[in-house]
C-alpha cells in the first residue's frame, strides 16, 4: 500500500511540474512583429553580428553621413542595452559577419572616403584588432560567412559607382581571395547561406534580381526574383529561408516583409514591419529576425528595434 501511495504521489508531483513548466512557457505568436527597447544611439547602416544571446550594433551614421564608432550591445533575453569598446575607426555602410565568436567589421565609409580596413571585435576581452585589408576600398556591400570564410558581395566605390566584385576573407589565414564576380554590378543586397549556396537578393540598381552562388564551384546562377524590388533591407536566414524586411524602392522606405525558400525557389509574403525603414542593422537570434535603427527618409536615423517572429 505504501509503495502504491508513493508511486501516485510522485506521479502527481511530476505531472504538476510538467504542467507548471507548460504554464510558464510563453505562447509563440507566429508571423508577428514586436518592438524592443530602443537603441541608445539612433543610427543607420551599422555593422551588426549575433554572438550567443547578444547582438552587437557597431558604428553607422547618426545623420547624413556623419559616422560613429559606438558599440552598443543588445541582450535579446533581457531586452536591455549595454556598451562595449567603440570601433577605433568611426564608419558605417560596410560589411560585417561573425566567425567563431568574433565580429568582423569590413570596409565601409567614414564620411569622406571608402575604407579597406578590416577590424575584429572580441567580446570576451572587449578589444579590437586590425586584420588584413581588403584588396579594394568600397562600401554598401553585404557579407555572409560559410565556416571560416567571409564572402563580401558587390558594393559601391565612392565617386565611381556600383561594382560586381566578390571577395572572400579567410579568417584563419587572414588572407583575401577574389572570387567569381556577380552577374551584374549590385549594392545593398540581402544575403544568406542556404545549405551550400549563398543567396544574394535585390540590391541597387533596383531590379529584384536574385542570384545563387555555389561555394564549391565558384559560380553564380539566377533564382526567382523578389516580387518587391528593393535594396538596403533588413535580412537574415532563419530555418533554411532568407527573410527580407523593409528596405528602399528608390524613393520610399518600405515595410514589406518576405521570405525566400531555396527548396521551392519561391517567395512568401509575410506580416509588414511596424515602421517602414531601410539601411537597418540585421541579425538573427533564437529563430527571430532583429532589425536595428535605419533610415526612414532624408538621411535621418532612428533608434527602432523591430523583431519578427516567423
Amino acid at each position: 500500500m505504501k509503495t502504491a501511495f508513493w508511486f501516485v504521489s510522485v506521479s502527481l508531483l511530476l505531472t504538476g511540474v510538467v504542467s507548471l513548466a507548460n504554464a510558464q512557457s510563453p505562447a509563440v505568436t507566429h508571423n508577428t512583429w514586436t518592438t524592443g527597447t530602443a537603441m541608445p544611439t539612433a543610427r543607420y547602416a551599422p555593422y551588426t553580428g549575433a554572438i550567443g544571446k547578444n547582438i552587437y550594433v557597431v558604428g553607422g551614421a547618426t545623420s547624413g553621413y556623419e559616422a560613429t564608432g559606438v558599440n552598443e550591445i543588445y541582450n535579446t533575453k533581457k531586452n536591455t542595452w549595454t556598451t562595449g569598446a567603440p570601433d577605433p575607426t568611426p564608419r558605417g555602410f560596410g560589411a560585417s559577419a561573425v566567425v567563431n565568436g568574433i565580429l568582423y567589421v569590413i570596409g565601409g565609409y567614414n564620411g569622406s572616403d571608402d575604407l579597406t580596413l578590416v577590424e575584429a571585435y572580441d567580446p570576451v576581452s572587449d578589444t579590437w584588432s586590425t586584420k588584413a585589408s581588403m584588396p579594394y576600398a568600397f562600401d554598401s556591400m553585404p557579407a555572409v560567412a560559410d565556416k571560416d570564410i567571409i564572402y563580401v558581395i558587390g558594393g559601391n566605390v565612392f565617386g565611381s559607382g556600383i561594382i560586381a566584385n566578390v571577395e572572400s576573407y579567410n579568417t584563419t589565414t587572414d588572407t583575401w581571395t577574389e572570387e567569381a564576380s556577380l552577374p551584374a554590378a549590385t549594392a545593398w543586397q540581402s544575403v544568406g547561406l542556404l545549405g551550400a549556396k549563398i543567396v544574394a537578393a535585390d540590391g541597387d540598381p533596383l531590379s529584384g534580381d536574385n542570384e545563387g552562388y555555389n561555394v564549391k564551384k565558384n559560380t553564380w546562377a539566377k533564382l526567382a526574383a523578389d516580387p518587391t524590388a528593393r535594396y538596403a533591407g533588413c535580412f537574415s536566414v532563419i530555418k533554411g529561408e532568407l527573410y527580407v524586411a523593409g528596405g528602399w524602392n528608390g524613393t520610399t522606405a518600405l515595410s514589406v516583409s518576405e521570405a525566400y525558400s531555396a527548396k521551392t525557389n519561391s517567395w512568401t509574403t509575410l506580416a509588414s514591419m511596424p515602421e517602414s525603414n531601410g539601411y537597418s542593422g540585421s541579425a538573427e537570434v533564437g529563430g527571430r529576425l532583429y532589425c536595428f535603427g535605419g533610415n526612414p527618409g532624408n538621411q535621418t536615423s532612428d533608434d527602432y528595434v523591430q523583431i519578427y517572429q516567423p
